[in-house]
């Protein structure tokens, strides 16, 4: 189950300076995620996701960069497992299949360049 904080809260980023892990807590047996840009060129979206949780196979329009604040997650591009950690980076090419799984609780930030 994947939540959503209001999009209204977005303004509360805007010239502030906020450190990334801040940005939602945890939560027990979920996924969180908050919009932090929603443009039409793309968007930047911050997740949470507790432990064993994660997102099964799908595939998006476009190229996508992944960005591990803290914790560990698999990640399986194209059936290519990538152990993420801490500060790593992956990039997610457009209409390649991929899933991400927490081996352990993680947060990161998905970014969606549109073309």
């Amino acid at each position: 189950m994947v939540n959503e904080e209001k999009r209204t809260d977005m303004k509360n980023l805007i010239a502030q300076a906020i450190r990334l892990t801040d940005l939602a807590d945890y939560q027990e047996g979920s996924i969180v995620s908050r919009t932090i840009i929603d443009k039409k060129m793309g968007t930047v979206t911050f997740f949470a996701f507790d432990e064993g949780q994660g997102l099964s196979e799908h595939t998006a329009p476009f190229d996508a960069l992944v960005y591990l604040i803290e914790g560990e997650a698999e990640i399986v591009i194209s059936g290519k497992p990538l152990h993420l950690k801490e500060g790593k980076i992956v990039i997610m090419p457009a209409n390649e299949p991929h899933s991400l799984k927490a081996e352990k609780k993680f947060k990161m930030i998905l970014t969606m360049i549109c073309s």
